[in-house]
Formats: C-alpha cells, structure tokens, sequence
C-alpha cells in the first residue's frame, strides 16, 4: 500500500491528499472539496483525494477509488476559476449502492458495448455480465469504476494509479496488471496514459469517462449550447440497443457531421433514425488522425466562459455521449441536480464491440505484449 503523505508547498507542483492510515490534513481547495470526505477505508484498502496542480493555478482531483477525477479546476476568459466536470463532493456517493454513475472513471477492462456480454477468446467463449440491454457495458456493474486502486507513485504533478484484476473477474480471461497515470502539465492539460499486460489472451480497452460540462454551472447550462468539433469522417451506427451494427458510415449529409465546429444542440433532436436509437449523440466517432496523437481530434467550446476543451489521442474512435441519460435523479456537487443533456462525455477507445468484429482495430492484448493507451485533455480560453 501507499502510505507517503504529500504536504502542500506554496508555489510548487503537487500531489495534496493521504495515504495508509493518515488523516488528511489539507484544506483550501479551489473546488471547495473536502479530502477528508473522501478519506476512509473499503475492502480492505483506503481511499483518499488527491489534488493536483500547477504554476498557472489549475486544480485536478482524483481518487483512487475507480481512478475517478473528481473535479477539474480551470479559468474561464474572465480568469475566474471554474469546476468543469460533474461528481460528487464526498465518496459515499460513488459507491454503487448509493449512486451507479461512471463520473470521471477510469473504464476497465473493456470500454463500452460487448454485445450480449459474449467474446471468444482463443476458440474459448465467455460470458461476461450483462447489464445493459443485454450487453456488458463498461466491464460490467462491477467494473473498475468501483474497485479501489493502489497509489503507486505521486511525486510533482503526476499520479499513478495500479488496477490488479484476477484472472475470472467478471468472467473476462487472464490476469491482468494495468496502470493509468495522470500528468497535469504547466499548459493546463490532463495527460492520461494507460498501459496493461495479461498473463493469458485476454481483451482490453480503457478510457476516462469525465463528464464536461465548460460552464462550470451545471445547474442551469445545457451541452446543447456548446460548439463541438470532431475530426471524424465517419461513425459507427447503432441499433435500438445502442449496440453498433457493424456497419462504417459516412457523416456527411447527416446531423453526426462535425467536421466543422457546431453547436451541439443543433442536430441533436433532428428527425434521424441513429439520433432516436442513442436518444441523442451517444456514438462512436472513426477518427481520421490515423493513431497520431499530435493531430486535433475533438474539441468542446464554451461561448459563455470562453473555455475551449481539445482532445488528443492515439485511439481509433472516441464516443460522444451528449448526457441524454442525465435526468435529474441524481445529485452531485454543490447540491446541484444533474439534468438531461448537462454534460457530455469524450471517450477515447477502440471500437465498441471490437472482440466480435474481427475487421476493426484489435482489443486483443496476449502474453508477453502491452497495451497503452493515450488521451490528452487540453483546457485553454478563446
């Protein structure tokens, strides 16, 4: 276990939160969370906060409980500091008993869809949970959203989580090690890198799962008044069970065309058929930047704060998923009611249901490989 407890340094680049057994000492935050609501013990492990930030005043929180960012702090064109991304200001409420959301998670072992919760895996087939119209979503609903992860290493303005997840563990194969590190770098961008290995053929597609709301006002602004880009020609189609059919189609001449920077409500309630089978953008994206993750690959702008949210990645698609399953029933931050279409989500990923479509990009992660993963979160004012 981690126990090394990081202090806070005026004008230093730092990892504020606990370890072991400590109390958390640290107060002041500009998000106004208290780490010590996120410090207590479950399954055996300890959960805490940890903040990260840098010269230009940027605050990032995480816990290692499911690798969740909890808040992100970051200046709007007025230079007010303003809270991002939507959770909860204690961790009673991300535990699944009390709330099954995926705010700001790391998503593991396999991102997204598996229809019917099958795969085969070296002429073996497995069934996974299935708890989504019959698929497995997001690894199922004790997927590592809900595990607690170990603190490997925090020095600066770097955190490293480690996920251990035994061979069987929600049925999927082999052992698998995995790590995802979180770097807060001094020109406002969230660095987040994945890796993993497997000690038998298994499958693998991870992804953080924050949901961005650039108003910092959760509560009364819709996503729909915000301008989305995506450097995509083409989407893969769903059916009514949100599962991609297998089919690549084109964008152009349908309201998933984002090649040019749009409002996001725009096209949202347009009269199209893959619009009423997600209830709204809920798809994943080709993405035409062909693995490079110097190439722009999505962008969120915020007229009314002048914050501008750039996407980078290596992974062949990102899900856009526009908050249509927001209804109000949960409370997070603040006290604020999160309401339909408050948030939205940029999901960098392999395609859902790769393992069973043999001709896209491979999930597939055998002995003796790595897997890595890469997305960059880039904030910056227009």
């Amino acid at each position: 276990m981690f126990k090394k407890y990081f202090a806070v340094c005026a004008a230093a680049l730092l990892i504020m939160g606990c370890g072991g057994k400590k109390k958390a000492e640290v107060t002041g935050l500009k998000s106004g969370i208290d780490p010590e609501a996120f410090h207590v013990e479950k399954d055996g492990k300890w959960i805490n906060l940890y903040t990260l930030t840098n010269k230009a005043g940027m605050e990032v929180s995480i816990t290692n409980y499911g690798g969740r960012i909890v808040s992100v702090m970051v200046p709007d064109k007025k230079g007010e500091f303003k809270d991002v991304v939507l959770g909860f200001d204690n961790i009673q409420d991300y535990f699944p008993e009390n709330n099954q959301t995926d705010f700001g998670a790391t998503i593991g072992r396999y991102a997204n869809r598996i229809n019917q919760g099958k795969i085969t895996v070296e002429g073996v087939e497995y069934q996974l949970p299935q708890n989504n119209y019959g698929h497995c979503l997001h690894g199922g609903p004790n997927g590592w959203q809900y595990k607690v992860a170990e603190v490997v290493s925090g020095s600066g303005n770097t955190l490293k989580l480690k996920f251990d997840s035994p061979d069987g563990e929600a049925n999927f194969p082999g052992h698998v090690t995995a790590y995802v590190t979180f770097t807060l770098t001094e020109d406002n961008a969230i660095d987040i890198r994945y890796e993993a290995t497997t000690d038998k053929t298994t499958v693998i597609n991870m992804t953080n799962h924050s949901y961005f709301n650039l108003s910092g006002d959760p509560a009364n602004h819709s996503i729909e008044a915000d301008e989305l880009y995506i450097n995509a020609t083409n989407f893969t189609p769903v059916d009514s069970t949100f599962m991609t059919t297998g089919e690549i189609a084109p964008v152009e001449g349908t309201p998933m065309d984002f090649r040019k920077a749009k409002l996001v409500g725009k096209d949202i309630n347009a009269d199209y058929d893959q619009l009423h089978n997600g209830k709204g953008y809920d798809h994943n994206w080709v993405l035409d930047t062909k693995g490079d993750d110097t190439v722009l690959a999505a962008e969120l702008y915020c007229p009314e704060t002048g914050i501008a949210l750039k996407q980078y990645t290596d992974e062949p698609g990102v899900q856009i998923y526009a908050g249509n399953f927001l209804d109000g029933t949960v409370t997070g931050k603040k006290g604020v009611v999160y309401n339909f279409r408050h948030a939205i989500c940029l999901e960098t990923q392999k395609y859902p249901d790769t393992p069973n479509k043999p001709d896209w990009p491979s999930a597939t992660l055998k002995p003796g490989e790595k897997y890595t993963s890469h997305c960059v979160f880039a904030f910056s004012v227009r």
